[in-house]
């Protein structure tokens, strides 16, 4: 065996050696921490040179000192236990209000200048300071948190840092949360997405104009329209012919299939799928219609089969499906159009394929092409 073959073990045990020393805990040196360094170094050389006991013992002080200093800034994070007490629905991208509960499980020994910060690129959230913590005890805080992505955060979302007791050093260490965090995809409204919203609306609007048995309104008359509609008492009063509306008797369908399909190393056109696709769903849900999302195995109809929380549940954990070039030409049949579930309901498939969309039977209008969307937007955080 080479030895560039044995490289990637030792630096694995390396890893896990340095991981076992520091006990998950990062430190990084500090202004003061380095004046005191170069003091000690100072010091340490004049011992060297001029042979003076008093110089070595003042060597020996600043030694102990740091390693003093490194003992109880490690004991006072160890034992630490943070749990995230959010709200019950989390959004991607939008500032949340919070509770954090900070617990020491120390028996005697207390913990003090705890500062709990977000780590970068997966979380944010307002600074929470505990000066001191006594052992056993725990203490609860408001804040507002922001994360960065969908999907379950458990790990590595929340970072302890404490530069206690001198300042030599700063420490810091990732804290698992006690409890898991589903956090749905972010509703900010998409260009494309807007478009295609408009366009239900339009449908939806001339769904519930068709004729029922509630009234709906009364508007102009327009050409080619029955008589028989027409209000001659609001004519009369108007001067100009006024028909009246009823709305239908149950609430139009908007269908909406999610491809969860995309060609190896565009990755990043599911993740804009999902959040055009979670804006799609929340604003149909706050229309008068009913929803119904297909993605994969996954299929509900709301109201009926859930609430717009089932489903942006859903699209929070959702994962997509690579390909490679070989494995899309023999899933021709996958983008078959199953039958309507309602006649005359409104149709829309978000995919990176388009064009084996089109070819397996949907109609143009009815395909949103994923790179479409603004893919620059969702990386701001």
């Amino acid at each position: 065996m080479s030895f560039s073959s044995r490289r990637p073990i030792w630096r694995e045990l390396y890893a896990r050696a340095r991981h076992a020393i520091e006990g998950g805990m990062r430190q990084r040196l500090t202004r003061a921490g380095f004046l005191f360094s170069l003091i000690t170094a100072f010091v340490g050389a004049a011992a060297l040179i001029t042979a003076n006991n008093l110089l070595y013992l003042l060597l020996a002080l600043l030694i102990s000192t740091m390693l003093i200093s490194g003992f109880i800034s490690r004991l006072s994070l160890a034992g630490l236990e943070l749990e995230f007490l959010p709200p019950e629905h989390v959004t991607a991208r939008r500032p949340t209000p919070a509770r954090l509960r900070m617990s020491n499980s120390k028996s005697w020994i207390p913990s003090f200048s705890l500062a709990i910060r977000g780590v970068p690129q997966s979380v944010r959230v307002s600074e929470l300071y505990i000066p001191y913590l006594p052992g056993t005890s725990s203490v609860e805080a408001g804040v507002e948190v922001t994360f960065a992505h969908r999907g379950l955060h458990e790990k590595n979302s929340f970072r302890l840092v404490s530069r206690f007791p001198f300042g030599f050093t700063e420490r810091r260490v990732d804290l698992n949360l006690v409890n898991e965090v589903v956090v749905y995809p972010s509703l900010e409204p998409h260009r494309e997405a807007e478009r295609r919203l408009a366009g239900f609306d339009a449908g939806l609007d001339a769904f519930v104009r068709t004729r029922g048995t509630d009234f709906y309104r009364i508007r102009p008359y327009e050409i080619r329209e029955s008589a028989r509609h027409v209000d001659w008492k609001v004519t009369a009063h108007t001067g100009e012919l006024q028909v009246r509306e009823f709305a239908a008797e149950r609430e139009p369908l908007v269908e909406i299939v999610l491809d969860p399909n995309v060609p190896s190393g565009a990755e990043p056109l599911f993740e804009h799928a999902v959040e055009c696709c979670a804006f799609l769903c929340w604003q149909i849900a706050n229309r008068p219609a009913r929803l119904r999302l297909v993605c994969g195995s996954f299929d509900r109809t709301l109201p009926s089969e859930g609430d717009i929380y089932t489903v942006l549940r859903f699209l929070a954990l959702a994962k997509p499906n690579v390909l490679f070039a070989s494995q899309a030409k023999n899933l021709h049949h996958a983008y078959e159009p199953e039958p309507p579930l309602e006649a005359g309901s409104l149709r829309l498939i978000l995919t990176a394929s388009p064009r084996l969309a089109m070819d397996a039977g949907w109609h143009r209008d009815h395909v949103l092409d994923l790179h479409t969307l603004d893919a620059g937007r969702s990386e701001r955080f």
